[in-house]
């Protein structure tokens, strides 16, 4: 992020402007928005910022821009549309200290103005850091669509009993408190008998919550395997909701960037064969911040229920009784599947799917490997990376035909998604000379699509 995005408070503040034309003239009415005193510097300005000069809503000075112009402003505005006349402003502006923005020149200036949804108090700023004005203009146009007129309105009233509001329990009960004035009470009090009647539901729901309290709740919640787009809604409004998220090692930074800024974030990494917060510890987090009536986010790598020790957090949640509710996220041997382009089941193949850990609480995990060692096979391996030769002996040693595919899908969903390809013969070293890093999940009978249609050309190839 080059441009830090800011609000600037302009009251009574003096922004300065230098230009007459059509570039000047979209400024000047953004800048006039404002409770900024503008000054407009220009020899021949245009009719329509004349007309703002004659309404008393900007000062016009028909000459060019002196350094000695720019002293005590807040802003200055570079918008001659002449390269050389603005590089001078900048100049000028620097030289004073004061913040300066070249229209449509990126790198001449110190600041630059977003696109903005203006639903006063209520602002939208939209930036691209300069490089596409067309999708910062396209943007724009769907939350306009999406913020209701009144919005500026309801934000308005609800700031003037901003003191009696603040009277309330603070964390999530205040949070749902807004909530249901901003998106259900308000609304549809205004539509019915407008402002008045809005500031009389807003006095009521006060006194409502005054005396409420709100238990906490813990959602245990997938956060799919690491593409936020993956996400699903109810995980999306469960993060928006949370006071506080306890979230494994493997949820992605992006996904962690979804929660509310003011939630509490905790991490408690596991890792296989290495440190890890212990199981009761995690338990202990969620029922102590859950009892101090916090909404809580366990928020688990993949899906919660496919080898997350969920039941233990239940018990424990129970135990103490405390609410909670599942929300299921996208597992990791779908989005791997996705990336093969293949189906984990298919006709003619194999009529089911087996997902298997790795390892387990007491090491290398014990399967029915004569079963999982005939042809057809399909197997989902989690937490299998450092237990792959140990998975490959007992395959091998039980008939499996050191031919069968293997395919290994590392960090599934995200930019740096990688897929090896081998057989069981060679899953190792093949998997030690790729060198991955990430979480990876492997597939024992699954090959990329393309290396079977490779395959099956060559064995029709034979045939003929």
């Amino acid at each position: 992020m080059r441009h830090f995005p800011i609000f600037i408070d302009l009251d009574g503040q003096r922004v300065v402007l230098s230009g007459g034309g059509a570039a000047a003239l979209a400024k000047v009415r953004l800048i006039a928005k404002t409770n900024a005193r503008v000054d407009v510097f220009a020899p021949t300005p245009r009719a329509e910022i004349a007309a703002l000069a004659d309404a008393g809503q900007i000062s016009l000075f028909g000459r060019p821009l002196t350094g000695a112009d720019i002293g005590g402003a807040a802003l200055v505005y570079a918008a001659t549309e002449d390269d050389a006349e603005d590089r001078r402003i900048a100049a000028l502006a620097r030289a004073a200290g004061v913040l300066v923005n070249v229209v449509d020149n990126l790198d001449q200036s110190g600041f630059i103005t977003p696109a903005i949804v203006d639903r006063d108090p209520v602002t939208v700023a939209i930036g691209t850091e300069g490089a596409a004005p067309v999708l910062a203009r396209a943007i724009k146009r769907d939350v306009e669509a999406r913020l209701p007129a009144t919005l500026g309105l309801l934000a308005r009233i609800g700031k003037a009993a901003r003191g009696a509001a603040e009277a309330l329990p603070g964390g999530g009960l205040r949070r749902a408190f807004w909530q249901a004035f901003y998106f259900e009470h308000g609304p549809r009090a205004l539509a019915r008998g407008g402002a008045a009647a809005a500031k009389d539901a807003l006095a009521d729901l006060i006194e409502k919550f005054r005396t409420a309290t709100r238990p906490g709740h813990v959602d245990l919640v997938g956060a799919g395997p690491g593409d936020p787009e993956l996400l699903t809604l109810k995980a999306r409004a469960a993060l928006d909701a949370a006071d506080v998220v306890i979230h494994d090692r493997l949820v992605a930074p992006e996904i962690l960037e979804l929660a509310r800024r003011e939630a509490e974030i905790i991490s408690v990494g596991k890792a296989g064969f290495g440190a890890s917060t212990p199981q009761a510890t995690i338990n202990s987090l969620l029922v102590e911040h859950a009892a101090k009536g916090a909404q809580v986010v366990r928020l688990k790598s993949g899906d919660p229920t496919v080898f997350g020790r969920l039941d233990e957090e239940i018990e424990a949640l129970e135990a103490a009784d405390i609410s909670w509710a599942i929300v299921p996220g996208i597992t990791a041997a779908s989005a791997a599947a996705a990336a093969l382009g293949e189906s984990l089941t298919k006709r003619g193949r194999n009529s089911s799917v087996r997902m298997l850990t790795g390892h387990d609480m007491r090491g290398f995990a014990e399967h029915d490997w004569r079963g999982l060692a005939r042809p057809g096979e399909v197997a989902a391996i989690y937490m299998g990376k450092r237990t792959a030769r140990f998975w490959q002996g007992r395959m091998l040693m039980h008939g499996a035909d050191p031919a069968t595919p293997v395919s290994i899908v590392e960090n599934a969903s995200r930019p740096d998604q990688r897929i090896l390809a081998t057989t069981l013969a060679e899953l190792e070293p093949a998997l030690s000379r790729a060198g991955l890093s990430g979480p990876a999940l492997i597939f024992h009978g699954l090959a990329p699509r393309g290396a079977v249609q490779a395959l099956e050309a060559d064995n029709q190839q034979e045939l003929a």
